[in-house]
């Protein structure tokens, strides 16, 4: 886990790094509000494609292959991102990298691979923890370097850092971390349940994807517009963007780190997913309402509080849906659901945006994520009731 834990982070880092920064490219390059969210949902929607391939994938043929893949695709993605000079490069290098995003799948497979089922939310967490510190201190370097004025920013440096991220990422792939699958595992052919086989043949997975996308949609809604927001409300660049996505993600990995860790015993995983649910819906209203930059952050603090109780909880709670041999397939179903949420969340919420304000995507996102809790008792209910499987 400590292997895992230093390679994901130095992988989820290169990406980002580029999160504060592709809203102000797409601004450089002419795009409206309207089109700059779609750009960001283009990522989304190849990993849709591509996350549940990559996850039967690593059933078949083990994690490290797929993450060592995966990461160097993404750095080549980062290097064509690195050389756009226009809308139509800039679309092309988030579809690339979006396509190429196993890593994730791969990585809570692998955490799962070698974690007792009582321990797997804490694993998962730790997973969550390595990804979360990537979008804490990514954002941060990425703004740091770009730059605060949109005119003078450069781009390219960052880029060029998320490259050699990812490829230092691989080479520690294939010098440290040994595969988690057993060789018999490996070699057996696993037969390919398709995505809504998986979801029709079992309830509960069924019902925690569906919540899975609520409160997605409302995360990727937050991601797509917030550094459009703060650009039109606050008229401030990447530097404080990214620092403000700082701030979240602390709150975020501290409680994917000691809070699953010591809360999970005590109240159990649904009942910290529902917490962070809540959480989420209350922070999401408090940066809806704020009129300055400094009110939006205690809004960014309940949401870190409520990614960092969901994110682990719900992921192990999919996990024990799964076997050893199909967990690969069984998370990158499950994630179905999160990768649904982020092609559809960016392209509503540029509209949104555009035509309500500033603070409208923010109360769609509460309003959409709300529902999410009763998903997460129509699953407990068919747990307790013995039907996790039709």
């Amino acid at each position: 886990m400590r292997v895992l834990f230093i390679i994901c982070v130095i992988d989820v880092l290169g990406f980002g790094i580029l999160i504060p920064l592709v809203p102000y490219m797409a601004t450089r390059f002419g795009a409206s509000p309207a089109l700059i969210t779609p750009i960001l949902g283009t990522y989304s929607l190849f990993q849709l494609i591509g996350a549940p391939i990559w996850g039967a994938l690593s059933d078949r043929f083990g994690r490290r292959p797929i993450l060592v893949t995966s990461m160097l695709g993404a750095a080549v993605s980062y290097l064509l991102l690195s050389q756009a000079s226009g809308l139509g490069m800039l679309f092309a290098a988030r579809a690339l990298a979006g396509f190429m995003a196993g890593n994730i799948a791969a990585a809570m497979a692998y955490a799962s691979d070698i974690s007792a089922p009582a321990n797997r939310a804490r694993s998962l967490g730790l997973v969550g923890a390595a990804i979360g510190i990537g979008f804490m201190l990514g954002p941060a370097i990425g703004g740091a370097l770009a730059g605060e004025h949109l005119q003078s920013a450069d781009f390219r440096l960052p880029a060029l850092l998320s490259t050699m991220l990812s490829v230092l990422a691989a080479l520690l792939v294939l010098g440290w971390l040994p595969e988690s699958r057993e060789r018999a595992h490996a070699r057996k052919a696993v037969s390919a349940q398709s995505r809504f086989e998986a979801l029709r043949a079992r309830p509960v997975l069924r019902w925690l994807t569906v919540a899975a996308l609520l409160v997605t949609f409302s995360q990727s809604t937050l991601d797509a517009t917030f550094a459009i927001s703060a650009m039109q409300r606050y008229a401030v660049g990447p530097r404080t963007v990214g620092l403000a996505i700082l701030a979240l993600a602390i709150v975020a990995v501290s409680m994917q780190t000691a809070g699953v860790r010591r809360l999970v015993p005590r109240v159990g995983e649904f009942r910290l997913a529902c917490l962070g649910i809540g959480c989420w819906v209350i922070g999401m209203l408090a940066i809806a309402a704020s009129g300055s930059l400094l009110l939006v952050l205690p809004g960014l603090v309940l949401c870190g509080l409520g990614a960092g109780s969901f994110t682990p909880s719900g992921a192990a709670l999919a996990s024990h849906q799964s076997t050893a041999d199909n967990r690969g397939s069984i998370i990158g179903t499950y994630q179905l659901g999160t990768s649904l949420a982020r092609v559809l969340a960016p392209f509503l919420a540029g509209a949104v945006l555009q035509h309500f304000g500033a603070g409208a995507p923010y109360l769609l996102g509460a309003v959409v994520t709300l529902p999410a809790l009763w998903c997460m008792l129509a699953a407990r209910r068919r747990l307790v009731h013995g039907n996790s499987f039709s």
